[in-house]
């Protein structure tokens, strides 16, 4: 694995401005909703769910909000009936995109993606057209604050995971989807600090863009990210 681009706004944003810190904390409401609708109200039992509120309360998420988001998945409160999307897009460079998301309006965010993507230099792929490079692999990034990088390293194997990635303060370890909480909660009982649990998706391999097609990807994927249903961006850039 030469790299692994999942564009994160969110890890940069905990200083943000209220507007766009009020637009976070709807995205991780959504996903709370969202895993509460497909698994249950319990944590415990629902691995999605119990990620979702670990990742809120670490952007100082109010616990009303959560508390709120999750009546509003069982039903207990009326909110707007969610799904989640997902698109395939190809951007400046023929860089692979896929874009996932939650959306009360399917119809609305195609629309507003294909808009996007068109204005930045990309455009919309056909279903299937993209994710066959890319695998669903569990990533626990972990800060390097309390422990050196090779005693990170050896906690993740020793743990059984897949693959590593050393990223300056970041360690970005990789585990098949169905291992990822236990790998999780081995590497917590090692005295780890976890910075952030998710399900993403990896590209096989990794491709190379001029400097140019760079800061139009970025400006693609900031524009992307400005809209209410994007919840992640991954790509086959090379990092």
């Amino acid at each position: 694995m030469s790299g692994h681009s999942h564009f994160k706004t969110v890890a940069a944003t905990k200083n943000a401005n209220d507007a766009k810190r009020g637009k976070i904390f709807s995205k991780m409401a959504r996903v709370i909703t969202i895993a509460v609708k497909e698994k249950g109200p319990d944590p415990s039992i629902n691995m999605q769910l119990k990620s979702a509120i670990e990742q809120a309360k670490r952007f100082n998420l109010p616990k009303e909000n959560i508390e709120r988001a999750i009546k509003k998945g069982t039903g207990e409160l009326a909110g707007e009936n969610l799904e989640e999307v997902s698109f395939e897009i190809f951007g400046p460079g023929g860089v692979s995109v896929i874009i996932d998301g939650i959306t009360d309006n399917k119809n609305r965010t195609i629309s507003e993606i294909k808009t996007i993507t068109g204005k930045y230099g990309g455009k919309m792929a056909g279903e299937g057209a993209v994710k066959w490079m890319f695998k669903r692999k569990g990533c626990i990034v972990v800060n390097t604050d309390n422990k050196n990088k090779e005693e990170i390293e050896l906690i993740a194997i020793e743990a059984g995971i897949e693959d590593i990635l050393v990223k300056e303060k970041d360690v970005l370890i990789y585990t098949n989807p169905e291992d990822l909480e236990k790998v999780k909660k081995t590497l917590e009982e090692n005295g780890l600090k976890i910075e952030s649990v998710s399900l993403d998706w990896v590209a096989g391999e990794n491709i190379s863009i001029s400097d140019g097609e760079k800061e139009s990807l970025k400006k693609l994927f900031e524009a992307l990210d400005e809209n209410d249903a994007v919840q992640n961006i991954y790509s086959n850039i090379k990092i």
